[in-house]
């Protein structure tokens, strides 16, 4: 049986994870986390291009990793335009949108910008796989509240994806013929209805909706933005940071840590507790919400992404939404082999990369 190795790159709001598959087999695999203070000199996301990828070749040159034997290079998904879920082939019209942020700004619009420069350096191709603009809301689920806006969906689709095909595995089913709820607790937190393979609604998780997390705002009330908004105390960047970036824990401590949060919390920090609690809190809210979506008709709530390892938040947000159905706990994220397996399926024929326009 022929061995594909590929490379798989997922940039994160504070990390960036690499790892590489032999087939279907993980043989090597590295969180590599990045503090505020070493993102802080980058004014944009893509201007973090260069470090991250120098960050990259350097650990896989410690790990003795031969690119050479590289087949294929697998990055996240960014803010592209509103696209089906599926994979897709790196093309020029994807690194233009990547690079001038058409849909936003977020670490995850590196993945292919830097999955795309390593592979031509290599002589191989470059893919994406579910990426955060997968779009599936129900019609109902994009009406905000004035005809000026729209409400849009980017989450962690292809880490919700991967875990609610897991989840599904693990009870005998398929997952679309599950109703889930997936709160990804990463950096940023989304919250997703899962109606029969579908995500029907899901807060955007990027630009200032749903629970705060480490280092966005969520949902800040309308009438007090408007108003700091034109206070002129702050330029539109500056607002931009508040909701995405300085805002969530670091707006708080300063910090995008949520570890460290949780061990002042643990060591009798009153306020780090109360900060804690209020984020657990939002984010049980919220699937609460989600819970309303889905009629109260849910098969499962699952709890993913770094925060889960943390049994305060878990605890606390069970609390809160047990009484609607079992609570699944996947703590971190199933990303890197999700995008391994994506490529792997091209390599071998077996679904065809998608062409984006």
């Amino acid at each position: 049986m022929e061995c594909y190795k590929i490379l798989a790159i997922n940039p994160g709001s504070t990390s960036t994870k690499i790892a590489v598959f032999a087939n279907d087999e993980n043989i090597f695999l590295k969180n590599i986390k990045h503090s505020a203070d070493e993102l802080k000199p980058f004014a944009t996301i893509a201007d973090q291009f260069s470090f991250r990828k120098e960050v990259i070749l350097k650990e896989l040159g410690i790990a003795g990793i031969d690119l050479k034997s590289i087949t294929a290079v697998v990055g996240r998904g960014g803010l592209l335009k509103p696209i089906e879920s599926g994979v897709y082939e790196v093309n020029e019209a994807m690194k233009a949108d990547l690079r001038n942020g058409l849909m936003g700004e977020h670490a995850s619009n590196l993945g292919g910008l830097i999955a795309d420069d390593i592979a031509k350096e290599l002589g191989a191709k470059a893919y994406i796989a579910d990426p955060v603009v997968v779009d599936e809301l129900q019609p109902v689920a994009r009406f905000a509240g004035h005809p000026l806006f729209s409400r849009i969906s980017i989450f962690h689709a292809l880490n919700q994806k991967a875990i609610a095909r897991t989840y599904a595995k693990s009870v005998g089913k398929n997952y679309e013929d599950l109703n889930l709820i997936i709160a990804h607790l990463g950096g940023g937190v989304s919250v997703g209805a899962h109606e029969k393979g579908r995500v029907i609604d899901v807060n955007n998780a990027l630009d200032g909706e749903g629970p705060f997390s480490p280092e966005r705002s969520g949902t800040l009330p309308a009438g007090q933005l408007a108003k700091l908004c034109f206070s002129g105390k702050y330029t539109y960047e500056e607002v931009r940071k508040i909701i995405n970036g300085k805002g969530g824990l670091v707006g708080f401590t300063g910090s995008n840590d949520a570890y460290e949060l949780e061990m002042k919390a643990v060591n009798g920090d009153a306020e780090a507790k109360l900060l804690q609690d209020a984020m657990s809190y939002n984010i049980g809210k919220w699937i609460g919400t989600m819970i309303s979506v889905l009629k109260g008709k849910v098969d499962g709530i699952i709890l993913t992404g770094g925060m889960a390892h943390n049994p305060f938040i878990v605890d606390y947000v069970k609390d809160m939404v047990s009484f609607a159905a079992p609570v699944v706990v996947y703590p971190g994220e199933d990303e890197m082999a999700a995008l391994a397996m994506n490529g792997l399926f091209v390599l071998k024929n077996e679904i065809t990369p998608k062409e984006y326009k």
